[in-house]
């Protein structure tokens, strides 16, 4: 499977499939949490959400491309990635693009 963020793949005809997207949600871990909060304190990168994050969108990503697949897509096209608090201490993480299939 062929994932790009463009609208096209050099030297491939593509037919639309249609939409696809997978998202999660993740929500933090009360003892990062505390240790995280005392990074506020003096700055720097908060190592643990950062990680968190990566392994939601890594987990949106996978959920995408299992629907393009059951669509028999050869590529997701155009993908973006969107991020949102759902509640207090939890994010959803969408990944979204173009199924397509080569022509």
């Amino acid at each position: 499977m062929i994932l790009v963020n463009t609208d096209y793949i050099s030297g491939k005809n593509l037919e639309m499939l249609g939409m696809v997207k997978g998202s999660t949600i993740q929500s933090k871990n009360v003892g990062r949490d505390i240790t995280q909060g005392f990074k506020t304190l003096v700055g720097g990168e908060l190592k643990a959400y950062n990680e968190m994050m990566n392994d939601a969108r890594a987990l949106a990503t996978k959920r995408m491309v299992e629907e393009a697949e059951g669509m028999g897509a050869d590529a997701i096209v155009n993908i973006r990635y969107a991020s949102a608090a759902v509640m207090a201490g939890a994010a959803e993480v969408m990944a979204y693009g173009t199924a397509v299939k080569f022509v």
